[in-house]
């Protein structure tokens, strides 16, 4: 039997506080709203009860911030692909930000499990002066128990209509991909941070967002692994390899903090579910 689940989430500014309203259809559900950084930046857990997707498994969300409303949304476990015959397991999450809005995406890792046929879909809508932070981290296989990927086939796309689009398909059986110097070179976790405005980010704020970065990832024993780069006005991206996930996630954490001091003047205390 396969799963076909719908999240609706919206964010709106009431009277300087940043409230969440929701609708579901299937498994997918939005743990009670914190406040720990005060009413302004609303935090929510997004829970998927079942715990993994697999062949004819489908997740859309739609989440829209409201002006000035600050949203910020994490996951209490990894998003497994696990194995499919033949049907592809789908995530689709459209997020779509009013002018002055402000959201955070910060799932932790998808893991693709050997012979899952897997695709995850984000594509930002962002309006003028709207500001996206989030992330994105892909485990392939589970090296440390010894589960490697060897079979399947993994889709990810990442969109700004009209600003930025990074779309990719990797094949368990593509060795050249994933073990080349030019590819994955042997490693089996890829992990993105990146901040995207609904107009361009001013080139001082946008060149020091850099810096920071650069300087972050530097001292960080992923150095090797990982670079900051701006492929366009409006997006500024950190990306890294790893053998695991851990260190992958290390470092955009560090980077996120960072960023957030930098963007938002906002310290970036973690969210509560990472540490149960």
């Amino acid at each position: 039997m396969s799963w076909h689940a719908q999240l609706q989430l919206d964010y709106r500014l009431e009277a300087g506080k940043t409230v969440a309203r929701h609708s579901h259809h299937g498994p997918l559900r939005i743990l009670q709203s914190l406040y720990p950084e005060g009413d302004a930046i609303c935090h929510n857990v997004l829970v998927h009860p079942p715990g993994g997707l697999v062949g004819g498994d489908t997740l859309d969300l739609e989440i829209t911030a409201e002006p000035g409303a600050h949203g910020l949304i994490t996951t209490p476990g990894a998003t497994r692909f696990y194995r499919s015959a033949s049907q592809a397991a789908i995530q689709r999450t459209h997020i779509t930000l009013a002018a002055q809005a402000r959201l955070e995406w910060l799932p932790l890792e998808a893991i693709c499990y050997n012979q899952c046929l897997a695709e995850n879909h984000l594509t930002l809508n962002l309006g003028h002066g709207a500001e996206f932070m989030g992330w994105d981290v892909t485990a392939l296989g589970l090296p440390l128990a010894n589960q490697p990927f060897e079979r399947g086939s993994f889709l990810q796309h990442i969109e700004v209509p009209g600003v930025w689009l990074e779309r990719g398909q990797i094949q368990a059986q593509d060795h050249r991909l994933l073990n080349g110097p030019a590819g994955l070179a042997g490693q089996r976790c890829l992990a993105t941070l990146f901040f995207a405005c609904g107009s361009k980010i001013e080139r001082g704020r946008r060149e020091q967002a850099l810096e920071l970065a650069r300087t972050v990832v530097a001292s960080h024993p992923l150095h090797q692994l990982a670079g900051a780069t701006s492929p366009d006005g409006q997006v500024i991206l950190v990306r890294t390899l790893a053998s695991v996930v851990e260190p992958a996630i290390d470092l955009l954490r560090q980077v996120w903090v960072a960023w957030r001091r930098h963007f938002w003047d906002q310290s970036a205390p973690s969210p509560r579910i990472w540490s149960t």
